[in-house]
C-alpha cells in the first residue's frame, strides 16, 4: 500500500464526516424548521373527535376549545387541587381529576434564575396542550355516563395541596350506584402515585377496565435533530418500544399496538418525558396513536389497559397506577427502575445505537464530575482517560507517521526519478515500506475507532440534562450549547448582538477556533501527502471543521481541543524518539505546493 492510498483512506473518512453534518446543517435543519413552522399553526378549531366504544378500550382524544393564556386556561377549568412539592409546582383539575398543569422548579428556561420554570403539563386550552388522565370503561351495553370522563366534576375530601405526605383524595358518583374514588400522592421528586378505587353500591356485579394515558397536542416546540428521539417512548417485554410523531402524519394511520407484563409507555422531550406506569406484575395492553385535530394541529395519545375487574354487587376493586412527570435526571430514573421495579426506565434516555459507549462515558462523566464538581473539568478528565485507553494504539499510528515522515525525502527521489513511470514508482515505494517497516494503514486505525467516541461523547453531551446549563469557566456557562462568543463582533469587543438570522456556523466562538488551530498545528506534524490537491485539501481541512464546530455542544468543542494537545504532545515525543526531525513552525507556514 501506498502513500496515496493511506491519505486517501484518510480524506474519505474526513469527507464523510464533513458530509454527515453538513447533510444535518444544511439539509435536515431548514427541513426540521419548516415542519415545525407548520405543525405550530394555531388554528384550532372546537372539534371532538368520536369516542371509542369498544368494550375494554381507552377513551379517544379531544380537541382543545380555545387559544387561552395558561393562567386563563387555568381559571377557565374550574376548582383546582394545588401541587407544591420540592421540585415541581402546579395544579390537578377537579373537572376530570387530571393532571394538566405542571412545572418544573429546579429548571428555568434560560439562564437567568428570573426567567419562568420549565412547563410540562398544560391544560387543553392553551396552545400545546399535554396532560394526563387516568380512569374506567365499562363492558360492552354500559352507558357512557355511567363512568367518569374528562368532564365529570369531582370533589375533594377535605382541603388542602399535594405535597409530599400529604396526598389528595378525590370522589365521583354517578348517581346510579357506582362511586369513584381516586387518592393522588407524589414523591419529593417527580413520581405520582394515582390509586383508583371502585365501590359497587347496586344490586348486580360490574365488570369495568382500568386505563390511563399521557396525550398532548402538536409537535414539541423545541428543537428536534436526527441525533436525538422525541415522541413516544416505552418499555415492552423488557425492550425500548419507542415511535415518532411522523409515523402518525398521514390521517387513518393505525395505532402502534403492543402488550407486556411489566413496562411503560410516555412522551418524552429531549430533557422531560410525562410516562403511565402500570403496575409490574399485571399484563396490559399499550398504544401509540396519533390522530388529526384540524388543519394540521395533531393530537398524540400514548396508553395502556389493565386486564377487566368484576366488581360484586356491595364490593369494591381498586389498581395503582403511576406517572412520572419531570427531568430525565439518569441518576434519578435508575433510582426508580431500582426501588419500583420499573423495567429499564432509564431508557427514557436516548442513548442511541452506540448505547454500549454513550453508557459508559457519561458514567465515567458523572464520576469525575461527582468528585471535581464542574462537567467541564470532567469532560477535560474524561479525555486522559479516553487518550490512555487508544494510548497503544495511538502510539503505533504515530510511530508509522514519524517513519513515513522519516522515508519521505526517499518517497520524493523515487516520485522524481520515475516520475514518467507510475507502476515503477509504486514498486519501489512498496519496497521501500518493506525495507523500513513502515504500515501506512496503521495511522488510520486510531482515527476509525475514535469516530464512535467521538459520536458517542456529542450525544451525551446533546441528550444527558445533567449538561443542560452546566457551567465550564469564563465565558462558558452551558456545555450543552455552542460557544456564544461570536468572531461578528471580535468576541465582545464591540458592542454588536448578532441577529439571530445569522447562520451560527457563521458566528464562530472562542473555542472553536481553538480547536481549528491545534488540529492545524496536528496536521503539520504528519507526513505531507505527495498529490498537491490532498496537501491543499489536507491544510484547509481545520478551517472547514472550526466552521462545523461552531455550532457544536461547547463541552464537545472542550474535548475535542484538549484532545488535539495531548495527541500534539504524544506525537511530538514520539517522532523525537523515532529520529525524526521536528520542524514544526517551519512547516506551520503557508507553502505553495509544486
Amino acid at each position: 500500500m501506498n502513500n496515496s492510498r493511506n491519505t486517501n483512506m484518510i480524506l474519505a473518512i474526513a469527507l464523510s464526516a464533513l458530509v454527515i453534518f453538513a447533510w444535518q446543517y444544511f439539509l435536515v435543519r431548514p427541513q426540521m424548521k419548516a415542519e415545525q413552522a407548520r405543525q405550530a399553526v394555531l388554528a384550532h378549531q372546537e372539534k371532538k373527535l368520536p369516542q371509542v366504544t369498544a368494550p375494554g378500550n381507552v377513551p379517544a382524544m379531544a380537541a382543545s376549545s380555545g387559544h387561552l393564556t395558561r393562567d386563563a386556561a387555568l381559571k377557565g377549568e374550574g376548582a383546582r387541587v394545588a401541587i407544591d412539592s420540592p421540585l415541581l409546582d402546579g395544579s390537578i383539575a377537579l373537572k376530570g381529576a387530571k393532571l394538566d398543569d405542571l412545572r418544573l422548579k429546579k429548571y428555568r428556561e434560560t439562564l437567568d434564575p428570573k426567567s419562568p420554570e420549565i412547563v410540562l403539563l398544560a391544560p387543553k386550552s392553551t396552545d400545546y396542550p399535554y396532560y394526563a388522565e387516568w380512569g374506567w370503561v365499562g363492558a360492552p351495553g354500559t352507558p357512557n355516563n355511567d363512568m367518569p370522563s374528562d368532564q365529570s366534576l369531582w370533589k375533594q375530601a377535605g382541603s388542602g395541596a399535594l405535597s409530599p405526605g400529604h396526598p389528595v383524595t378525590l370522589t365521583w358518583d354517578n348517581g346510579r350506584g357506582l362511586t369513584f374514588t381516586r387518592v393522588i400522592s407524589v414523591d419529593d421528586k417527580y413520581m405520582f402515585n394515582i390509586a383508583d378505587g371502585v365501590t359497587n353500591h347496586s344490586a348486580q356485579a360490574k365488570t369495568l377496565y382500568p386505563y390511563a394515558y399521557v396525550a398532548r397536542e402538536s409537535v414539541p416546540k423545541e428543537q428536534t435533530s436526527w441525533v436525538l428521539h422525541t415522541g413516544f417512548v416505552g418499555v415492552a417485554n423488557g425492550s425500548e418500544t419507542d415511535a415518532n410523531y411522523g409515523d402518525f402524519k398521514d390521517e387513518g394511520t393505525p395505532a402502534k399496538t403492543f402488550s407486556s407484563t411489566g413496562g411503560w409507555v410516555g412522551i418524552t422531550d429531549k430533557y422531560w418525558m410525562a410516562a403511565v406506569i402500570p403496575p409490574q406484575n399485571e399484563n396490559f395492553t399499550a398504544a401509540y396513536l396519533g390522530s388529526t385535530i384540524t388543519g394540521d394541529v395533531k393530537a398524540y395519545q400514548a396508553n395502556y389497559r389493565l386486564p377487566a375487574r368484576v366488581i360484586a354487587a356491595g364490593g369494591t376493586t381498586e389498581v395503582s397506577h403511576r406517572l412520572f412527570a419531570g427531568a430525565k435526571v439518569v441518576d434519578l430514573l435508575r433510582g426508580y427502575e431500582t426501588s419500583q421495579g420499573i423495567a429499564r426506565f432509564d431508557n427514557a434516555v436516548d442513548w442511541g445505537w452506540f448505547w454500549f459507549l454513550t453508557q459508559p462515558l457519561f458514567w465515567l462523566l458523572d464520576i469525575f464530575y461527582k468528585f471535581i464538581g464542574n462537567f467541564g473539568l470532567a469532560i477535560l478528565m474524561l479525555t486522559v482517560v479516553v487518550k490512555t485507553l487508544f494510548f497503544p494504539l495511538a502510539n503505533a499510528s504515530f510511530r508509522s507517521m514519524s517513519k513515513m515522515k522519516k522515508v519521505q525525502p526517499q518517497m520524493e527521489e523515487i516520485k522524481k526519478r520515475h516520475k514518467d513511470d507510475p507502476q515503477r514508482q509504486q514498486q519501489e515505494t512498496m519496497e521501500l515500506y518493506k525495507r523500513e517497516k513502515v504500515n501506512p494503514l496503521t495511522g488510520c486505525l486510531p482515527m476509525l475507532i475514535q469516530i464512535p467516541v467521538f459520536f458517542s461523547l456529542y450525544k451525551v453531551l446533546y441528550v444527558t440534562i445533567e449538561m443542560r446549563q452546566a457551567p465550564f469557566f469564563g465565558w462558558i456557562h452551558d456545555l450543552s450549547a455552542p460557544d456564544p462568543t461570536s468572531i461578528l463582533n471580535l468576541f465582545g469587543l464591540f458592542p454588536y448582538h448578532i441577529p439571530l438570522w445569522v447562520p451560527a456556523y457563521l458566528s464562530i466562538g472562542i473555542w472553536p477556533i481553538l480547536m481549528g488551530i491545534t488540529q492545524f498545528v496536528q496536521t503539520k506534524l504528519n507526513p505531507a501527502p505527495a498529490d498537491p490537491v490532498q496537501a491543499k485539501m489536507f491544510t484547509f481541512m481545520p478551517i472547514i471543521f472550526t466552521f462545523m464546530f461552531a455550532t457544536f455542544p461547547a463541552g464537545l468543542v472542550i474535548y475535542y481541543t484538549w484532545n488535539n494537545l495531548l495527541s500534539v504532545t504524544q506525537q511530538y515525543v514520539i517522532m523525537r524518539r523515532e529520529g525524526v526531525k521536528v520542524h514544526l513552525f517551519e512547516n506551520l507556514k503557508f507553502r505553495r505546493a509544486d
